[in-house]
């Protein structure tokens, strides 16, 4: 737990208006007046929870199989669990490296207001649309992933653009509703994963022992028997893309900041809840599927029908009757609640990207709800073509190059991550701002060891990511469509930053001019009050705020 701080206020900025770049300027203009106003109405009891469940979708449920099948694709078990256990120390790097920028400027632009503010507009804007498609491409595989789920039952007697009508509609219809309606329904789907999750570790620890119907044991075969490591430094390579797309870039927690009641606490429990939940959650489930598959089975992602998720092969193959149609149920409601948090990043990002000036400002206007009804209608209209373009080419096809396109905007948004990291500090200094001296500052843990593991990890995911590019597995020769198929991701944001560079002009911000002060949130009586509560308890009882999920 982070240790309190003394308990005084110093002045600071109350404004919590946006800010537009104009040439080499940040200027303010008046969010509510001009564009409406964003609702604080996510508790900090559903972004504890939501934070916790967040992420547990197909990506762990059904793409690890893909990872772990011998062929095409696959690295093997110790690829992995090596290439999965890499992301997941990025994961908890991450979180630290936006932690105190997020909770200093709890703006739901998030990163992107951050990267225009303390380094350059150009940069903002490339990452900015590289987040964006890559989240709305999130939508598309959910989508075809809950076709696949759902023709367990189905067996393939409804045409899949049914499915995928269905689950956009869904997820579309949704966000008709209120935000505090986004907020009950991610809440009661990440209990609902948590719970089922929780199930299956328990199960699995005991099928490896010999439980269910078949009474088979497992003794480390599916390592032993088979080879731990396939396809080298590619197969690595592969299952460390597999596993930035299934945890994803964990920004998410940082723009809902910009709707919580309290970002401080918010945020600071989930930059401690995020990684323990993944290095547990993730790893054992990973560890116990690689124990119990093994890589050559047909079922695993690439086959027919919902057999594809390992979690379910494994649970068939021990005989255990009832929990796999459970499992089905709650991969269903997990997609769909991945799906509807990819619409909720990605129209944020580009509302934050209108109010900054990087696209038209109409985007920028939100109804009466606090909805970004523009922002909200391009993204929907965006995954909704991604979506039935599974319809016209090769379902696996078009996931390779919708993973694609997201693993590598999520690495890349990590370097800037990185860069903006180092320009905040460097403004801080600059200005001498007295940011650490006020009431509750929060610190990154042993600045900047989390940035420089960051950088050097992603710079891992990116060499990947170039290589097996230019050399896929099973590919004989170098090949331009395999090449962009992977590299996709940084084509575009190396591409759009330096063209909107070049077109407008832009110029590096001055740390000693960077604006320090837009955003910046002031802590008001009640909730310094509920902050000094929290910090007077014993540690036991703050303890139990990181395990209460009611």
């Amino acid at each position: 737990m982070e240790k309190a701080p003394e308990k005084g206020v110093s002045p600071q900025s109350t404004s919590s208006t946006p800010s537009e770049h104009v040439g080499d300027t940040y200027e303010v203009i008046n969010d509510v007046e001009t564009h409406g106003e964003m609702k604080r109405v996510l508790s900090k009891r559903m972004i504890h929870v939501i934070s916790l469940g967040s992420q547990i979708g197909s990506g762990l449920f059904i793409a690890t199989g893909k990872a772990l099948r011998d062929g095409k694709s696959s690295g093997g078990p110790g690829s992995l669990v090596l290439g999965y256990g890499m992301v997941m120390t990025l994961v908890w790097a991450s979180l630290q490296t936006l932690s105190e920028m997020t909770i200093a400027f709890p703006v739901s632009g998030n990163f992107i207001d951050y990267a225009d503010r303390f380094v350059d507009p150009a940069l903002a804007f490339g990452a900015g649309f590289a987040e964006w498609l890559g989240w709305a491409a999130v939508v598309a595989s959910e989508a075809t992933f809950f076709s696949v789920i759902i023709n367990y039952w189905a067996q393939g007697k409804v045409h899949e653009a049914v499915w995928y009508t269905i689950f956009l509609l869904f997820c579309g219809g949704l966000f008709l509703l209120s935000t505090k309606w986004f907020g009950w329904f991610e809440y009661a789907a990440s209990l609902l994963k948590i719970i089922a999750l929780i199930i299956f570790i328990i199960v699995a620890f005991a099928m490896v022992l010999g439980a269910g119907p078949t009474g088979e044991k497992h003794t480390g075969e599916t390592w032993r028997d088979y080879p731990v490591f396939i396809n080298g430094f590619r197969g690595f390579g592969n299952s460390a893309l597999f596993g930035i797309w299934a945890m994803g870039d964990q920004v998410f927690t940082g723009i809902m900041a910009g709707e919580a009641k309290s970002p401080r606490y918010s945020m600071a429990h989930a930059t401690k809840l995020v990684p323990i939940r993944v290095f547990s959650t993730f790893m054992l489930s990973i560890v116990f599927i690689s124990l119990l598959i093994p890589q050559d089975d047909k079922r695993l992602f690439g086959g027919s029908g919902v057999a594809a998720s390992p979690f379910v092969i494994a649970l068939n193959d021990a005989g255990i009757k009832g929990l796999p149609d459970f499992l089905n149920v709650v991969m269903m409601i997990g997609i769909a609640s991945i799906a509807v948090e990819s619409i909720y990043i990605s129209s944020r990002i580009m509302r934050s990207m209108a109010l900054q000036g990087l696209i038209p400002k109409f985007i920028a206007n939100v109804d009466r709800e606090g909805r970004p009804r523009w922002a909200l209608a391009f993204t929907v209209l965006v995954a909704v073509v991604l979506t039935y373009i599974n319809l016209t080419a090769g379902g696996i096809e078009v996931f390779t190059w919708l993973v694609s396109i997201t693993s590598s905007s999520f690495f890349l948004v990590w370097f800037v991550l990185c860069i903006t990291s180092f320009r905040f500090r460097a403004a801080l200094k600059a200005q001498n701002d007295p940011l650490w001296t006020e009431a509750y500052a929060y610190r990154t843990w042993f600045w900047p060891i989390p940035v420089v593991w960051l950088f050097a990890g992603s710079t891992v995911l990116l060499v990947s990511c170039f290589y097996v590019g230019l050399y896929p597995i099973g590919v004989e020769k170098a090949s331009v469509y395999y090449f962009f198929q992977y590299m996709i991701g940084v084509v575009t944001v190396v591409s759009f930053t330096i063209g909107y560079k070049i077109l407008y002009r832009t110029k590096m911000r001055d740390p000693k001019t960077a604006d320090l002060q837009t955003g910046r949130r002031t802590l008001g009586g009640e909730e310094l009050a509920m902050l000094n509560d929290y910090y007077n308890r014993t540690a036991l009882q703050r303890f139990y705020t990181y395990i209460q999920l009611w």
